[in-house]
């Protein structure tokens, strides 16, 4: 009965090894993906046409001065004067793509702290902006 039970488990180790080492590897890529979906944030404030052609920005909490970059399936330009909330991602954006929207950001933000977003969906929080 004994050599038995370590027949056994000489093939029972290595077997819960490799199913213990699988569910791990597992758990790890998980986890990874979560960190992807965490980038995704939400931005609430009241949005306005920016000086830049084609531009919009936010005002958001904290008086925060969010530059809004549009995609294809967000038109901004019908929710101008209301509050919004967006949702999107903060974007690496290169220094010369900086350097040519600095001048309207310097215009637009004053003395607000500033922010790059961009756009992936928008919903309407109230039709118009409170003062």
């Amino acid at each position: 009965m004994l050599r038995k039970f370590a027949r056994i488990s000489l093939w029972m180790v290595p077997i819960l090894f490799v199913g213990v080492t699988a569910a791990s590897q597992y758990g790890a890529a998980q986890m990874s993906g979560d960190k992807t979906s965490a980038a995704q944030q939400t931005v609430t404030g009241c949005l306005e046409k920016g000086l830049e052609p084609g531009g919009f920005f936010l005002i958001g909490a904290n008086n925060q001065h969010w530059e809004l970059y549009q995609n294809d399936k967000v038109s901004l330009a019908d929710h101008v004067g209301q509050t919004v909330a967006v949702s999107g991602i903060l974007p690496k954006r290169s220094a010369a793509q900086e350097e040519k929207s600095q001048p309207f950001e310097k215009k637009e933000t004053g003395s607000r702290k500033h922010g790059d977003f961009e756009v992936s969906g928008l919903k309407v929080v109230s039709p118009t902006c409170s003062k």
